[in-house]
């Protein structure tokens, strides 16, 4: 049950130095891909509906963006809530963590495979002309899995322990106060994507 206290301070901070970091790393890979990637304003391929958080960023986002619920419409079905009519994220310099490391190549080690670990790679389909992508060093792909365990940590912290996610356009849903004293909305994820 998500109490509605907002997201506190010392949380937040650690949110804001977490994106500081993802910021700073994803702009060196960007200047490493820049003659390959095509991920620009108004390109929102990747933006699409689906797409959840912790809660601790939904709290984030809401405290930091919620004047958007009341004057804009959120964007129609199939694309994330959250673009403007022109394909432009209107939360942008709240955007969650997974928004900040989108069309990037990826890496991340595979358990599941078999009976060793395996690295697995992937890159935005409109990402993809250049040095194929497991052919790069590790150092110029970004890593899934760091972050995210921190991310988490965040998040049981935050909720005392619940891995409770949000889908974007949830926060939009009409029956959700604008303030975070209302808390969230009804639809909350456990553990999931």
């Amino acid at each position: 049950m998500i109490d509605g206290r907002g997201i506190p301070e010392r949380v937040e901070a650690s949110l804001r130095a977490l994106y500081r970091e993802v910021d700073r790393i994803a702009g060196s890979l960007h200047r490493i891909h820049e003659d390959r990637l095509r991920c620009r304003k108004g390109c929102a391929d990747c933006c699409i509906d689906g797409i959840t958080v912790f809660e601790v960023e939904a709290r984030h986002i809401l405290k930091h963006c919620s004047h958007l619920f009341g004057q804009h419409p959120a964007h129609p079905p199939g694309a994330c809530a959250f673009l403007d009519p022109e394909g432009s994220c209107r939360i942008y310099p709240f955007r969650p963590y997974v928004c900040r490391t989108q069309g990037l190549p990826l890496s991340w080690i595979d358990e599941d495979q078999g009976p060793s670990p395996v690295e697995m790679r992937d890159i935005c389909p409109l990402n993809d002309p250049g040095p194929p992508i497991v052919e790069l060093p590790p150092d110029a792909c970004w890593s899934i899995g760091p972050f995210e365990a921190r991310l988490a940590r965040l998040q049981m912290e935050m909720s005392g322990g619940t891995m409770g996610r949000i889908e974007l356009r949830d926060l939009f849903e009409p029956d959700r106060p604008v303030s975070l004293s209302g808390g969230l909305p009804r639809r909350r994820r456990e553990g999931g994507s």
